[in-house]
């Protein structure tokens, strides 16, 4: 084969890695965390994290009473975070030990979650400015297990009070290219298994920002 005409193939090959990096708009997978398999313990702290990588934060006057819960029966039950004993407001938060994230454009959050009762689950997050934001957008209430996905480009994003845990108005055109920490609550006290939330585990797909 020529010269020339291998230099051509070449060509074609590195313009279509290029082509094919500039099109992966789409981020991956930043982190999941799926908590210890354990036996069931209160409160939830960080040795109940599977993930190496990840720092747990608890908050609000609730967060003493969370539990990171497990039953025998029924067989498949996950071990997964409750909220049901909570005396006040919690919010639970997932941090990277290396990294923030990028959570603008085609970001995602996944997550498998069973409320009960009036429990709508949110989104929270802690911007690297230090500001706080929770999602408009929830899991709702759900008689069995469930697999929830959020668009990040499509919540309204709303002021939080990290201590109180409760909304304080809405956030304005937020930034979200560099987040520090992802998390979730329901914004309630809990009441017991009639009336508390339960997540499994948490996806969240964005772009490493380095810290």
């Amino acid at each position: 084969m020529k010269k020339s005409a291998i230099a051509f193939l070449l060509l074609i090959l590195f313009s279509g890695t290029i082509f094919a990096q500039q099109n992966n708009y789409r981020p991956d997978l930043f982190f999941r965390e799926d908590w210890k398999e354990t036996p069931a313990e209160i409160p939830l702290s960080q040795k109940h994290v599977d993930n190496v990588e990840l720092q747990v934060n608890l908050y609000g006057a609730g967060k003493d009473s969370l539990k990171k819960s497990n039953h025998e029966k029924p067989v498949d039950d996950p071990f997964y975070v409750w909220s049901g004993l909570c005396l006040g407001n919690w919010m639970v938060t997932l941090k990277h030990k290396n990294s923030n994230v990028n959570l603008a454009e085609f970001a995602k959050i996944k997550w498998r979650s069973k409320q009960v009762g009036l429990r709508q689950l949110r989104i929270t997050l802690k911007l690297a400015d230090g500001n706080w934001l929770i999602s408009d957008q929830s899991a709702g209430p759900s008689k069995d297990w469930r697999i929830w996905e959020f668009n990040i480009q499509d919540i309204v994003w709303h002021k939080l009070d990290a201590e109180r845990i409760t909304e304080i108005g809405i956030a304005k055109e937020p930034d979200l290219s560099s987040v520090e920490a992802i998390g979730f609550t329901d914004l309630m006290p809990g009441g017991k298994s009639a009336a508390c939330s339960r997540l499994d585990w948490i996806e969240v797909y964005g772009k490493p920002v380095k810290r």
